[in-house]
């Protein structure tokens, strides 16, 4: 085990990052695990633990993390009368079963190729969040039908593969599909129920290979579970209120180019 010296400054980093991740996933809609997945690859290579299910590691104690602060976050947009249930139940199924479908897959990767995943799909996310204009529409309405039981797997696959709660693939897909922006976020918080519930389950029971980071179970870590959970149900209430208070535009652009410069970081440590 690391000394307390060493875990101290590392422990606040992650306290902090969980305050960070909390009013995050409340107020852009992206999900605080676009944060945790990197905060925690950070913290545990400097513990020492870089084997070869690393990266599974921290996308599952992500997950972990997000099934606690998804509820906090639905609870608190319901309040407003923000969520869209009616979306939540047509898409809930097939959310499930890619998550799921994406455990799997997530299982039988490199740790290297996971992360380069990850960093790509944030690159992307990134581009679009910097980018997208409030005004840009595909549809009238939400996709019903054939394209609904396409992209429903799809967000939670993607979504598992980053660790993520599927704001950040589902605010987009709901704002260019004509809902409004506040409902979208709401709506996007189930969204994190349905991807993490599943796939946490599957991180548990799956088996584990290489060197993990002490009080692992399964692929989640019980330690940085309990630090950023600890954070994010006093943070993410918060995220909700100033979502219904004010332009999140300008924030979500300068946050656009953190997470640009954390995905090419990640993205350098995974090939070279």
């Amino acid at each position: 085990m690391p000394d307390l010296a060493t875990l101290a400054p590392l422990i606040g980093f992650l306290l902090a990052v969980g305050a960070f991740a909390g009013v995050l996933a409340g107020l852009l809609g992206v999900g605080g695990g676009i944060v945790l997945v990197p905060a925690f690859y950070y913290v545990f290579q400097v513990l020492g633990y870089d084997g070869a299910n690393i990266m599974q590691v921290c996308v599952a104690t992500s997950l972990a993390t997000i099934v606690v602060t998804s509820w906090r976050s639905v609870k608190a947009h319901a309040a407003k009368g923000a969520v869209d249930w009616d979306v939540l139940r047509g898409w809930g199924p097939g959310i499930a079963i890619g998550a799921a479908v994406g455990v799997v897959v997530a299982t039988r990767l490199r740790s290297e190729t996971l992360t380069a995943i990850f960093a790509v799909l944030a690159l992307i996310v990134a581009t679009y969040m910097a980018l997208s204009k409030p005004h840009w529409r595909i549809a009238p309405e939400m996709p019903r039908g054939g394209r609904r039981y396409a992209y429903s797997p799809a967000v939670g696959f993607a979504s598992v593969l980053m660790g993520i709660g599927g704001g950040s693939f589902g605010v987009p897909l709901m704002t260019l599909h004509g809902v409004p922006i506040h409902r979208a976020v709401a709506t996007a918080a189930g969204f994190g129920m349905l991807i993490a519930v599943p796939a946490v389950i599957l991180f548990l029971i799956l088996p584990a290979d290489g060197l993990l980071p002490p009080y692992t179970v399964g692929l989640v870590n019980l330690p940085a579970f309990v630090v950023i959970v600890a954070m994010t149900v006093l943070t993410a209430p918060l995220g909700a209120k100033l979502a219904h208070a004010m332009d999140p535009a300008p924030l979500k652009r300068a946050f656009a180019v953190f997470l640009f410069l954390v995905a090419l970081n990640m993205l350098r440590k995974a090939l070279f």
